[in-house]
C-alpha cells in the first residue's frame, strides 16, 4: 500500500483513533467505581467540614457521616448532626459565579443564630482572583459568624474583618462578580434555611 496515498492516511488515522478510544474506554470502565467513590467521599467530607467535623481518611469520613441525619423537605435536603453538643444543619447549594456554577455546603446552628461553616466543592472561577472563594481566608470568615436579619452580607474589603457579631464578611478583593455571586447564593440559601428551621426576623 502506498504510504503517501489518501487511503493509507485514512486507515492509519482510523486505526490510531480506534486504539486510543479503546484504551480510554477500558481505563474509564476500570476506574468508574473509584471515581464515583471519590466523588461521594468528597461530598460527604464537605458536608462534615461545613458542620465542624473534620475527617480525612475514607473510614473516618464514613464513620462520621453515619451520624448525619438526612432530612427531606419537599424538594430540599438538609443534613443534621450533633457537633460539640449543638444541633447543626447543613445544606448543599449550586449558584452562579462569574464563569460557571459554584457548588458548596453551608452549615448553621439549629437555633439559626450563627453560621458554622462554608465549604466550596467545585467552581470555575479565575485562579488567584475569584478562585479564592474556595480558599481558607474567605471560608474562615463564616465560622461562627452571627446571622443578622436572616442573612450574612458579603461586603466590601474591611467590612467583615474578624468581627463575628456583625453578620458581614469581606468580599474577595479584585473579584467583584464572584463576590456578588456569593452574596446572591448566601441570601437565597439562608432564606431557605430560615424558612425550614426558623429565622430570627
Amino acid at each position: 500500500m502506498n504510504k503517501q496515498g489518501l487511503l493509507y492516511t485514512v486507515l492509519f488515522s482510523f486505526l490510531v483513533s480506534f486504539v486510543f478510544v479503546a484504551v480510554l474506554a477500558i481505563v474509564n470502565g476500570s476506574t468508574a467505581e473509584q471515581v464515583a467513590l471519590n466523588l461521594r467521599l468528597q461530598r460527604q467530607r464537605a458536608i462534615l467540614s461545613a458542620m465542624g467535623r473534620e475527617a480525612e481518611t475514607q473510614q473516618e469520613i464514613e464513620n462520621a457521616y453515619a451520624d448525619v441525619e438526612i432530612l427531606e423537605y419537599n424538594d430540599t435536603t438538609l443534613y443534621r448532626a450533633q457537633v460539640a453538643g449543638r444541633d447543626i444543619y447543613a445544606k448543599e447549594f449550586v449558584g452562579a459565579g462569574l464563569w460557571g456554577p459554584i457548588e458548596g455546603v453551608l452549615a448553621v446552628t439549629g437555633d439559626f443564630e450563627r453560621a458554622v461553616g462554608l465549604e466550596i466543592v467545585s467552581h470555575n472561577e479565575t485562579p488567584g482572583l475569584g478562585g479564592r472563594v474556595a480558599e481558607e481566608p474567605f471560608l474562615s470568615q463564616f465560622r461562627e459568624e452571627r446571622i443578622v436579619d436572616d442573612n450574612i452580607v458579603v461586603g466590601g474589603a474591611g467590612s467583615g474583618d474578624e468581627d463575628r457579631e456583625n453578620g458581614t464578611v469581606d468580599a474577595i478583593t479584585g473579584a467583584s462578580r464572584t463576590s456578588d455571586g456569593m452574596r446572591v447564593i448566601l441570601d437565597r440559601e439562608l432564606s431557605v434555611l430560615a424558612s425550614l428551621i426558623g429565622g430570627n426576623s
